[in-house]
């Protein structure tokens, strides 16, 4: 198998395949395949920060078709709209449903996605492969190298966060909740559920990170509990409102590469896909 790789800063992989894109004046992607022996299976990896980005993987993949190439694999580490998984409000769309209708219409032989927000994205994708968390989180509690207490941010984590637990052999975890204003998204009502952590390392982990606020709130309720140190682990780091906030309340932040690459005092970053 030849790989294509889109994003030039994202090669998981072996060499990407010679290409070169770009954008029409008009908002269109374009690419053309420079390399004219590519054989007969394709895997594209591809973050998708976009419906551009979207868009770049549709017209590569029809370019592929008209070189017949007969398999194309795909990896989109970070699902698109994998948060957008139900529709709360009249008017809203099931965003989910629209990219995974759209990857589908490819008819890929295989797609791989990471850590997704929920079971309603593998669920709407054809030939789904899932990469768990748990190696991560393993990775991150070796960089650690002391006793740690997981935690989980709200009932919708809980499930996961067991199942990790399980695997690293029954580290404890302590449940958490929230309230959320679904007209507004505003957050409130933090609740850590036990009466005293005893100062103990308390690592978050959770699929996405996007303005932190959840995490700041839980930040302050754990130490209102007696919390010690405190790490998050994040699969998918957007951080739309940067990191000066978190990193006053985190001793360490970990995350993957799997939207974009990060750079960041106190910020460690693990690629989705080990070296």
């Amino acid at each position: 198998m030849r790989y294509l790789h889109l994003d030039p800063s994202f090669t998981p992989f072996e060499k990407s395949i010679d290409f070169k894109s770009f954008v029409f004046n008009g908002g269109e992607p374009h690419i053309n395949i420079l390399d004219k022996n590519i054989g007969n299976s394709i895997m594209i990896t591809q973050r998708i920060n976009s419906f551009n980005d979207l868009g770049l993987l549709l017209i590569a993949t029809d370019a592929l078709r008209r070189m017949n190439v007969k398999e194309i694999d795909v990896f989109i580490p970070y699902f698109p709209a994998a948060r957008q998984d139900r529709v709360m409000v009249t008017g809203e769309s099931l965003s989910v449903k629209v990219y995974a209708d759209s990857i589908n219409a490819q008819n890929y032989n295989q797609v791989t996605i990471f850590d997704p927000h929920s079971e309603v994205a593998p669920a709407l994708l054809d030939r789904v492969t899932v990469i768990q968390n748990y190696e991560f989180v393993k990775q991150c509690l070796d960089f650690i190298k002391e006793e740690v207490v997981l935690i989980s941010p709200d009932g919708g984590a809980l499930k996961k966060i067991y199942k990790v637990s399980e695997f690293l052999g029954g580290v404890e975890v302590v449940e958490c909740s929230k309230k959320r204003d679904v007209k507004t998204g505003a957050l409130s009502g933090f609740r850590v559920y036990e009466d005293d952590l005893e100062g103990k390392h308390c690592v978050i982990v959770d699929d996405i990170c996007d303005g932190g606020g959840t995490f700041l709130g839980l930040a302050t309720a754990l130490k209102e509990k007696n919390a010690g140190k405190l790490s998050l682990i994040i699969s998918h780091g957007i951080f739309s409102k940067g990191y000066e906030e978190l990193t006053k309340s985190f001793d360490t932040i970990f995350t993957t590469n799997s939207f974009r690459d990060i750079n960041e005092e106190k910020v460690v970053q693990i690629p989705v896909i080990p070296e």
